[in-house]
């Protein structure tokens, strides 16, 4: 018989074309399926309010599937009111998302990713800033502990909520396997989105919070100083690629680059597949990751995992990520972002190595099951604790 019985929230996991917040939720729950696969003290019970899709972990004895309806007004009715029906036959829930049940009869641990929605309001919807503020204030409050994915991002806690350092636990992100790409694939993937190297890719979708109205301003302000070299005989014109979907308040930043005097070298892909993504990193010179807030920055590990140098902000949790395999800009100046851009584009064979080097080293410090196992640990701290 199970010792610890859990429950968890997976609809954050169950979506079609994860970003974000999703990718941490589903492949923390993938990690935790194998990690527990054979470990009979754990009962786990994942709730959704849809089916769950093909590449959710199987169901099994010891990790089991329930629907819990109606959608609307889910952790605020639906999902409180079958934790109280049920309240017997879990000892504790866990979300890996902001929101926690109202009025939870047991004890819960909740995911607080980052706090762009206090540091940064103006980047979000009236209505999507006034939702987090509320339930993450909430779900801060009576949580029995949280779980957050950097340094940076666990200060900010302390520091809005008042929460004692104790109650927090660093459970980072990590990326999966890349999936290999040959020189054939990678041209081929090119053609299709009508590109050509060299080029700087930027992964993430098209929204204020990306910079990336200041990486377009960066990236002209490169060319212009590539151009005034252009009678040397290895000039060849960069192209900056932005491969994500289109996201809140993308209008204004695609207007910016239909005004820019280097529009035809900038392309928009749209929604990348895991493979095109993959290669497209692959084939790049470097990627680059200014957001003014990041939680963690998948993208800046997904550079390192392919070996493509990334350019990244030096502000909040992008340092922690990539640590000195990467390049540092201020991401609230343009030139110096541009700086950054010229001082990858014109590294030397031996000075590639050497980053290249250090972002082996870096990212054998992030793996699914190193976080899988912290919140396991998490867990048990939190079950075996006196009442």
């Amino acid at each position: 018989m199970a010792i610890y019985r859990v429950a968890v929230d997976g609809n954050e996991a169950n979506v079609q074309s994860r970003v974000g917040s999703n990718i941490y939720a589903h492949e923390l729950l993938l990690a935790l399926e194998k990690l527990l696969a054979r470990d009979r003290d754990w009962s786990i019970t994942i709730l959704l309010t849809s089916h769950p899709l093909a590449d959710m972990p199987a169901a099994r004895s010891g990790w089991q599937y329930i629907l819990v309806r109606p959608r609307q007004l889910w952790t605020q009715w639906a999902l409180p009111k079958f934790l109280h029906a049920h309240q017997h036959e879990f000892d504790l829930f866990f979300t890996p998302g902001h929101y926690a049940p109202r009025h939870a009869p047991i004890p819960y641990i909740s995911a607080v990713l980052d706090l762009a929605f206090l540091s940064h309001p103006q980047l979000f919807t009236l209505r999507d800033r006034l939702q987090l503020t509320y339930w993450t204030k909430y779900s801060v409050k009576h949580a029995a502990s949280i779980i957050t994915i950097s340094q940076a991002s666990k200060q900010e806690i302390m520091t809005n909520y008042q929460v004692a350092p104790d109650r927090i636990a660093i459970c980072h992100p990590a990326v999966g396997k890349a999936e290999k790409a040959s020189i054939e694939h990678i041209d081929q993937i090119l053609k299709k989105f009508v590109l050509s190297k060299p080029y700087f890719i930027a992964l993430g979708t098209i929204q204020p919070r990306k910079n990336l109205t200041r990486l377009v301003e960066a990236f002209e302000s490169f060319s212009r100083k590539q151009q005034g070299l252009a009678k040397q005989a290895s000039f060849q014109q960069y192209h900056l690629v932005l491969a994500g979907k289109e996201g809140w308040l993308a209008r204004p930043i695609l207007q910016r680059i239909a005004q820019s005097p280097f529009a035809a070298y900038i392309h928009i892909t749209g929604f990348v597949t895991e493979g095109e993504k993959w290669a497209l990193l692959r084939g790049a010179t470097a990627s680059v990751t200014v957001g003014l807030k990041e939680g963690f920055g998948i993208p800046a590990l997904e550079a390192l995992e392919v070996g493509t140098i990334p350019v990244v902000a030096n502000a909040t949790s992008l340092p922690e990520v990539v640590g000195d395999a990467g390049i540092l800009v201020d991401p609230t100046n343009v030139l110096a972002i541009a700086d950054g851009l010229w001082r990858v584009a014109t590294l030397k064979a031996r000075e590639r190595a050497i980053f290249r080097k250090r972002g082996r080293e870096q990212r054998t410090r992030f793996s699914w099951l190193n976080t899988a196992q912290n919140v396991r640990t998490l867990w048990q701290t939190v079950l075996l604790k006196p009442a």
